[in-house]
């Protein structure tokens, strides 16, 4: 069984983080939320995004960056428009974090800086800000499961009235 991680660090939008808590849950990766937020977990528009899923996350929570290293170990890996290498170039362990920074502002420089090796880009026009970030991070999720051959995720689908 392999173990995925996405990582929000600091996520200020209700809507992208119940989006995102959406794909993890279809996916079976685990969601971390880094603090402080920009809204609260009981937030009307986040429980709308994710609701009949909320039950089905495996979530933490942790009150800062150093809180969430001091915990977790494994291969990460920071999604940023800054990064010099392309994401599904990159081949992701198994649990590997995938880290997100704020829509806002994105990862702190000082991270990037310091993990440069780590630091991948979804190709996009350069004279464009970015991607949304639930849109981001589904990239690079579903990259991530590609390359795993999709472990216990279905790979088919059916018709429900009628036979192929």
């Amino acid at each position: 069984m392999h173990n995925l991680n996405i990582v929000l660090l600091e996520p200020q939008i209700p809507q992208n983080t119940g989006n995102i808590s959406r794909t993890c849950a279809v996916t079976g990766a685990r969601l971390h939320l880094i603090r402080p937020f920009g809204f609260e977990i009981s937030d009307k528009h986040l429980k709308r995004a994710g609701l009949d899923y909320w039950d089905k996350l495996d979530i933490s929570y942790y009150d800062n960056i150093d809180d969430f290293y001091e915990k977790n170990s494994g291969e990460y890996f920071y999604f940023t428009t800054k990064g010099r290498s392309v994401h599904s170039d990159i081949e992701y362990p198994d649990n590997s974090y995938l880290i997100f920074g704020r829509e806002d502002r994105g990862i702190p420089e000082e991270i990037l800086y310091n993990n440069e090796k780590h630091c991948v880009r979804i190709p996009m026009r350069n004279n464009l800000r970015s991607l949304n970030l639930s849109n981001s991070v589904a990239i690079g999720v579903y990259e991530v499961l590609r390359q795993w051959g999709y472990p216990e995720l279905s790979t088919e689908g059916k018709l429900t009235k009628y036979n192929w």
